[in-house]
């Protein structure tokens, strides 16, 4: 699988404007092993989207968690949108530690993409799990989230 990561972060801006509105930054969005696809997307710190402790709101944070899982979706299911619409359908985080400054969400298909396809080419309307990690530009991670996408069939 080959990725496009300017062309994936173009789509999914396009897409959501709000994630524009939040200045979300794409830092890369790259193929993994058995068709796999992992995308970054950076938090810049502003004052615009601090809580009350002056760090990332948490609104933010989910935001910025299911930016990046889209990113992952669109890289590994792009190019079947004439055939399905990828719909997030349920998500969950844990916030974990307070989170300061920039933050970056690292996602992660949860499934290969080929048995998700052929879900799909059964006539199904497959689920399938995006891992999240979200932290600090060090390595500390201060949320984790799991975001569930479908690809409901277009009729």
């Amino acid at each position: 699988m080959t990725v496009d990561s300017r062309e994936v972060a173009a789509g999914v801006l396009r897409a959501v404007p709000f994630a524009r509105t939040l200045g979300f930054e794409f830092v890369e969005v790259a193929p993994e092993a058995e068709g796999g696809v992992r995308a970054v997307v950076r938090l810049p710190d502003s004052p615009a989207t601090h809580n009350h402790v002056g760090g990332p709101h948490a609104g933010a944070l989910f935001t910025l968690g299911e930016t990046a899982s889209g990113a992952v979706v669109m890289a590994a299911f792009g190019q079947m949108l004439d055939r399905a619409t990828p719909l997030a359908v349920r998500a969950d985080i844990a916030y974990r530690r307070v989170a300061m400054g920039e933050v970056r969400a690292t996602a992660r298909l949860g499934r290969p993409p080929a048995e998700v396809l052929a879900e799909l080419d059964a006539g199904q309307r497959p689920e399938f799990p995006v891992a999240v990690e979200i932290g600090t530009p060090d390595g500390t991670v201060t949320a984790t989230m799991t975001v569930q996408w479908t690809l409901r069939p277009n009729r």
